[in-house]
């Protein structure tokens, strides 16, 4: 493991133990224009595949939809054993094997799953190349690869000023107390995933950008937004001091409804093991 890796999964680890669900809790209740979640986007790519690996599943929100078809064989990972522990709760996962560990070591044998899926996990793994090679081995010969990628923001202008609001509260931050850039930028983009794949004998990457929908009540806005990794550093006075500016930067925002628009943008790539 190198030094930037053992870096990011400890600052992950020690997030995650704060707030477990927070992936679900705050993208969850997105929805894309046809009102499918994210996370139904993901489930539905793997339609007919009768074992599903969850590369870190978290709280196990994917794996409990993936569970919606009779028969199918599930299996989860992530480096947090707080989000494990809830995965492990919920009824639907009692026949699933899940685990606490790293992507760059499964604890399956080759050969083991049809379809391997991350939801907003691949993008912040160190040791990509690690990843994908761990990937393609217990993935059994035409096995499918499909993940959800973060693309930014879309529309709604409440990202916007948080993203703003953000940048003025971070940017007092010593060095020493920001957080570690998470993952491999080549992760984030076709080209780049393409490269990481190929040499591993993944076909080309099929790519899919899908707007979600994160547009609610203030509070609601807030409760997506804080869910965001970049906040760990913040002490709670200053989580709190951003969140009543926040509130006071979208009050021109809400339609009539009561609704502050927010949006952003998700990849959906998909790859087979050739």
């Amino acid at each position: 493991m190198t030094t930037d890796t053992a870096a990011q999964e400890a600052f992950l680890r020690a997030f995650h133990a704060e707030r477990p669900a927070v992936t679900g809790e705050a993208f969850g209740p997105g929805r894309s224009p046809d009102g499918r979640s994210s996370y139904q986007l993901l489930c539905d790519r793997l339609a007919g595949r009768a074992s599903v690996l969850d590369l870190g599943c978290g709280d196990g929100l994917l794996l409990e939809l993936l569970a919606g078809q009779r028969g199918r064989r599930l299996a989860g990972i992530d480096l947090s054993p707080q989000a494990v522990a809830l995965a492990r709760r919920r009824p639907a996962l009692a026949g699933a094997r899940l685990e606490v560990g790293r992507a760059q070591r499964l604890p399956f044998a080759d050969d083991s799953f049809d379809a391997c899926a991350s939801h907003l996990a691949l993008m912040l793994m160190g040791d990509a190349e690690q990843v994908v090679a761990e990937v393609a081995r217990v993935l059994a010969p035409g096995g499918v690869l499909a993940c959800v990628l973060g693309g930014g923001a879309v529309g709604g202008e409440a990202y916007e000023r948080f993203g703003a609001l953000l940048r003025r509260s971070l940017g007092d931050l010593p060095a020493e107390r920001r957080i570690p850039a998470l993952g491999d930028r080549r992760t984030r983009s076709r080209a780049g995933l393409d490269g990481l794949l190929a040499p591993a004998g993944f076909a080309a990457v099929d790519w899919e950008t899908v707007p979600i929908d994160l547009s609610g009540p203030a509070d609601r806005v807030w409760a997506a937004l804080s869910g965001l990794y970049d906040l760990g550093p913040l002490d709670p006075a200053a989580v709190e001091r951003l969140h009543g500016d926040f509130l006071a930067e979208v009050r021109d925002l809400p339609t009539p409804q009561g609704t502050v628009p927010c949006g952003f943008k998700v990849h959906l790539a998909t790859a087979r093991l050739g």
